[in-house]
């Protein structure tokens, strides 16, 4: 069901530092290169990517279905069937107030 932590192995981008201790001979260096440029990476997250689709009408939905006719030993009956193709997603949408970051590396509150 699609995970949301970071895709980057041994970086936390929060902390400043890398979470394998020594990097020259693991062959961290392009992770160090992106670190060291997201030293001021916030625990907020602003965007996401939405869920839901525009059809080829413009409806905005999560799913779609049409109505489709069988007939069945001379009787008709309708059954709705899920529509998968010409979707469009929605893309990625701003949040009304900022989330947390999933890998924030610090309780916030313990009981």
């Amino acid at each position: 069901m699609g995970g949301s932590g970071s895709k980057a192995k041994g970086v936390w981008p929060f902390s400043g530092s890398v979470a394998g201790g020594d990097s020259a001979g693991d062959g961290n260096e392009q992770s160090l290169a992106r670190l060291k440029g997201s030293r001021n990476a916030t625990p907020f997250v602003f965007t996401r990517r939405s869920s839901l689709y525009y059809d080829e009408d413009g409806d905005l939905a999560h799913e779609f279905y049409e109505e489709a006719v069988v007939t069945k030993n001379g009787r008709k009956k309708s059954k709705l069937k899920r529509i998968q193709k010409n979707l469009i997603p929605q893309g990625i949408i701003k949040l009304d107030h900022p989330c947390i970051h999933v890998d924030f590396p610090i309780i916030l509150c313990e009981v």
